[in-house]
């Protein structure tokens, strides 16, 4: 029983859920995609409840990950929020974190919601300090509220998904990415 099989469970589990769902993630698909026996499964973790949790945690995680590396980076704050909007990205996919608030078993789950749940606020509340800074610095001009600004954000990501997966093809994703880095652009107010 070694550390590989629970992180080949986890991984298994991350990917199903992804493509499946919560309800069509069966513990014995997470067995076969992850090449380990039930026994295997049981030992490292009680359940699919538990383990759907290590999976989501594991997205969530790559997610900030992610992201911050974009965030995190030199620069003004408008290049920064540019790097994060268009950073290369599975769109048709959908977001990893994005997809879980739309399974009914994940968000009825109080346990499993909560990382996705902290995610998001984490990345609004990230990037509603980068837009301050923008602000702060006379970068950004206009009525602009950091926290607004921060929702926009988001929303406008998990809507790109939404409209690119219902298109089958990223072009409403980068269309909608695009006319927001328009409107934050400090050369639109000028």
């Amino acid at each position: 029983m070694n550390a590989n099989a629970s992180e080949r469970l986890i991984e298994a589990t991350r990917e199903l859920l992804w493509e499946r769902g919560y309800v069509g993630t069966s513990p014995k698909a997470i067995q076969q995609a992850a090449g380990a026996g039930q026994g295997s499964m049981y030992h490292h973790f009680t359940g699919k409840p538990d383990l759907a949790l290590a999976a989501i945690r594991r997205t969530a995680e790559e997610l900030r990950a992610a992201a911050e590396a974009a965030l995190g980076g030199p620069g003004p704050a408008y290049a920064r929020i540019e790097a994060y909007l268009l950073r290369e990205r599975d769109v048709l996919r959908g977001c990893p974190v994005g997809r879980l608030t739309m399974d009914p078993d994940v968000i009825a789950s109080a346990e499993l919601r909560a990382p996705v749940d902290e995610t998001l606020d984490w990345l609004r509340g990230r990037l509603a300090g980068i837009v301050q800074e923008g602000l702060d610095s006379g970068e950004f001009t206009g009525p602009l509220r950091a926290e607004e600004v921060a929702s926009t954000i988001v929303a406008t990501l998990q809507g790109g998904y939404v409209l690119a997966r219902a298109s089958g093809s990223p072009a409403a994703f980068d269309t909608a990415v695009r006319g927001l880095l328009a409107l934050l652009s400090p050369r639109a107010g000028h």
